[in-house]
């Protein structure tokens, strides 16, 4: 059961339309939200071989952001008990007072709405119908039933996160192929390196508020080891769009094992020091900069020119071997 937070009005916390605009973008988690789009970027890039319609484009990220918005704020509604205990959280609208209960949950269900709409006009209802699914299954699965319950809570939990690369796949071909859920499997295999390496730096107050992360529960070393094998089995994920798949070519293949490689030499280091924090935030760090720059990789391999330019210089090489 969840401890009841007394608030504070929100209104003295509020001086002008500003500060409660800001309460409420801050209740969204934005920054979560932008690695969100990012994916939902580069799998529409990829769907539509380069040649993206900016308006769609447009649509579907906005649609996508009114989506994560309202999961977010669901979420923050949900924990704003263990956010109060937590040192990280404690500044977050709700457990600060500085919004309302009741007006969060209005904002979250209007921003899903608006999503659901935008995107099955503007898009097609595959990708809305993805949209509430994503919000649904970070509410009801992770935020409600994982997160305070076990310590895979994190594995399945990724699945939410995952979902945006297929509405964004979803909203350009109207479909879902093996590509898209490569690129699914991709972000879903990603999140649990990514999210345990932050579990390691905040691993004292999980354990203070009952969240049974794995770090809180199995230790840093199997922590660690469980990311470097994690770490390996996304490399391999990534590699499936170029071969068998074919989706992306070797521009993306070159971003895909670089930055790959780096993220398993930091895993590495994690792993022959579990304990040592600033391993854990080195890794957290780059996670979040391996995902950003494999989809710009999945963007510049998509574009026309990059593909031209591909096929001049395998000819090349091809007349050259000849020779």
């Amino acid at each position: 059961m969840q401890e009841f937070i007394p608030s504070i009005p929100a209104e003295k916390h509020h001086q002008n339309i500003f500060q409660v605009c800001k309460s409420y973008y801050q209740l969204t988690k934005p920054r979560i939200i932008l690695l969100l789009l990012i994916t939902t970027a580069g799998s529409m890039w990829v769907a539509a071989s380069g040649e993206v319609d900016p308006m769609l484009l447009l649509v579907t990220l906005l649609g996508g952001w009114f989506a994560a918005a309202a999961a977010n704020t669901i979420n923050c509604l949900y924990d704003r008990d263990i956010d109060y205990q937590m040192e990280r959280t404690r500044w977050r609208p709700l457990p600060a007072g500085k919004v309302n209960p009741r007006d969060a949950i209005i904002f979250a269900v209007t921003l899903a709405i608006a999503s659901f709409t935008l995107l099955s006009v503007f898009a097609n209802f595959l990708a809305a119908s993805l949209a509430m699914t994503g919000i649904l299954f970070y509410v009801l699965v992770y935020t409600h039933w994982l997160k305070r319950h076990t310590t895979q809570n994190i594995v399945i939990g990724g699945a939410a996160g995952a979902i945006p690369p297929l509405v964004g796949w979803a909203a350009v071909t109207g479909e879902l192929s093996w590509s898209a859920w490569v690129l699914f499997a991709i972000v879903f295999l990603w999140t649990p390196p990514h999210f345990w390496a932050l579990a390691l730096l905040i691993r004292d107050e999980y354990h203070t508020v009952n969240v049974p992360m794995l770090p809180v529960i199995s230790g840093s070393e199997t922590t660690a080891r469980q990311i470097w094998w994690y770490t390996w089995i996304t490399i391999a994920a990534t590699l499936l769009l170029v071969y068998p798949l074919h989706a992306t070519g070797w521009v993306y293949a070159g971003f895909a094992v670089a930055l790959g490689g780096i993220f398993l030499k930091k895993a590495w280091s994690l792993r022959e020091q579990p304990t040592d924090k600033q391993q854990a935030r080195s890794l957290f760090k780059y996670s979040i900069l391996y995902m950003m720059l494999l989809c710009a990789g999945m963007v510049v391999d998509s574009l026309p020119v990059t593909q031209k330019a591909t096929v001049f210089v395998a000819e090349k090489l091809y007349a050259l071997v000849g020779i």
